[in-house]
């Protein structure tokens, strides 16, 4: 994850290359042919933060493995979008690096119908994994009865930003707990003049969606958007669907900023009260704008998701033509370790997707992130999906969620949305 995001045009453009069928004349046929004495990764973290987080991690790996040169594929620029471009395409011609990153979830789907990646579920054995990842996370990992990447990280989305000083400024003594807290307090806040929530470009438009959709419908409710068993045309989510009208209604959205930073820097000034964010916001505070965590910023769950983890993840992949196999395994490993995670997340600004890290190394809001990841393990915290970043809804259908999403924006017809997203389900499944 990158300290930008995927904007509406990329995701869709990235989309529509992924759904293209393996058109290469080798597609489909094993790799190998490499010596195993180096190892090319794919990934798109260039950016601060995340650099750093690899750069740990790939010293960590090459003192387990002094045999193995690391080969750093990172490609730079358009949040990722432009890395995805340039992997599909390798991926397509049959040039698959050793392993690459994607996202958790059924972003992958596509790259397993196309047969770009191998079932890894024999690593997940042999290393253990099972038993440190949390089961409600493996169930996500799991794409018909098989696991095709590991997690190195865990992100969270649904967390409420503010500035404590300005809120009390603004008579504001507490975050809403709910969306109609969130509406009440909202009109207070603009007769003083201020930005209720602060928004930005198209993905952050559909990051706030899912986030209205989760603390309206509960986790059951949201689940069943994805999965089916809610209907997206039906009472409940309309309703939800209605709330989300009204939240847009108190942002700045008529002049929506052009990045999450600038949206997040709306908060830090005063000018907002609110941005719904996940929490790579953190290291951008602490780190970029050297503010002090419960003084100068604080967190809290978005409205309703109190005690749910809206999660998203990267991971990565062993391709089905790799060349060095062996060397993309010993990779993935790492990319499994409590040592390998303990050396990138805290310098990414994310917990470890194992629940077994060290919590020394996590301070202020990643403490509190760690905490409530652990908490998947046994239940006590709720574990649902992202939809704007790539865990809950296949390529194509994301892709067709944009797009409508971007027309709602100019019409605000709710059942039009909702019948366009409800009818892409089934075109895309």
């Amino acid at each position: 994850m990158g300290l930008s995001r995927r904007g509406l045009i990329a995701l869709a453009t990235v989309a529509a290359l992924a759904v293209l069928p393996a058109c290469s004349k080798d597609a489909g046929q094993d790799g190998g042919g490499g010596d195993n004495k180096s190892v090319e990764v794919f990934s798109w973290w260039t950016g601060p933060g995340e650099e750093e987080g690899l750069a740990a991690m790939i010293a960590d790996f090459k003192a387990k493995n002094s045999g193995i040169e690391f080969k750093n594929a990172a490609v730079s620029g358009g949040a990722g979008s432009n890395a995805k471009a340039i992997l599909q395409t390798r991926l397509k011609d049959g040039d698959a690096p050793d392993s690459y990153q994607r996202h958790a979830g059924l972003e992958l789907q596509d790259d397993i119908k196309n047969g770009w990646v191998s079932d890894i579920t024999y690593l997940y054995d042999s290393e253990g994994w099972k038993n440190v990842f949390p089961k409600q996370l493996l169930d996500y990992l799991t794409i018909d009865g098989k696991i095709y990447a590991v997690p190195v990280n865990i992100h969270r989305s649904n967390l409420m930003w503010s500035n404590p000083k300005a809120l009390k400024d603004m008579g504001v003594e507490s975050t809403p707990k709910t969306w109609s807290e969130f509406l009440t307090v909202a009109e207070k806040i603009k007769g003083k003049g201020k930005i209720p929530l602060a928004i930005g470009p198209g993905w952050t438009q559909k990051h706030l969606l899912e986030n209205v959709l989760l603390g309206e419908l509960g986790k059951a409710g949201y689940d069943g958007l994805w999965n089916g068993t809610t209907d997206w045309t039906g009472p409940a989510a309309t309703k939800a669907l209605e709330t989300y009208k009204k939240v847009l209604e108190y942002s700045d959205i008529s002049s929506a900023s052009a990045d999450w930073q600038p949206m997040i820097d709306k908060v830090v000034s005063g000018q907002a009260a609110f941005a719904v964010m996940g929490d790579w916001a953190d290291a951008y505070l602490k780190g970029d704008k050297k503010l002090k965590f419960n003084e100068d910023y604080q967190v809290t769950a978005s409205p309703g998701t109190d005690g749910i983890f809206n999660f998203l993840s990267d991971s990565f992949t062993l391709p089905v033509k790799a060349k060095n196999k062996t060397a993309a395994e010993a990779w993935l490993k790492e990319a499994g370790s409590k040592s390998g995670q303990d050396a990138f997340n805290p310098k990414k600004g994310s917990v470890p997707a194992r629940t077994d890290g060290d919590a020394a190394l996590y301070t202020d809001y990643l403490q509190f992130a760690l905490q409530q990841w652990q908490g998947t393990k046994d239940g006590s915290v709720q574990l649902v999906g992202s939809l704007a970043h790539g865990v809950v809804a296949n390529n194509a259908w994301n892709a067709e969620i944009d797009t409508a999403l971007g027309l709602f924006m100019q019409d605000h017809d709710v059942a039009k949305f909702a019948a366009a997203v409800k009818q892409k389900y089934t075109d895309t499944k």
